[in-house]
């Protein structure tokens, strides 16, 4: 898949696969970036992406930001759309510092990791009810 991007500062590199079997590739910071503790932070990523009709780029947190840093994706994962790659719409990876430290993002650093996602839009069909059935309410299986 043949993918539109644009640098903000290019001389840091292009996101990588660092390995063969990677499913998402790496974004890192674009400048030094301090998330004070117990505070939600924005890092800028270095690029606009533009994501093919029929996808999504799912952003999310890189496995060793809870451990190394103390950091959390505080909605699971970021959704950028098809259409968020105007001029000003560099991905920004939102984190939420749970430490007691301040927290220091480095230039170059690794923050998140990207995933393109194939995507189908629903068609809404609203029926007065769906199943006879119930199978519980919230967290009802266990």
């Amino acid at each position: 898949m043949q993918i539109n991007i644009k640098r903000i500062d290019q001389s840091l590199p292009l996101p990588v696969y660092e390995t063969e079997g990677s499913v998402g590739f790496d974004l890192i910071t674009r400048v030094d970036t301090l998330i004070p503790a117990k505070q939600l932070g924005l890092i800028p990523s270095n690029v606009i992406v533009e994501v093919p009709r029929g996808h999504m780029l799912m952003i999310a947190a890189r496995s060793s930001a809870p451990r190394k840093k103390g950091l959390l994706t505080p909605h699971g994962f970021g959704i950028i759309d098809h259409d968020y790659c105007g001029p000003k719409d560099e991905i920004l990876v939102q984190v939420f510092n749970f430490s007691d430290k301040d927290v220091e993002i480095k230039r170059g650093d690794k923050i998140a990791q990207g995933v393109f996602v194939k995507i189908e839009k629903a068609d809404w069909s609203e029926k007065d009810s769906l199943n006879e059935n119930s199978r519980g309410g919230f967290g009802s299986t266990g």
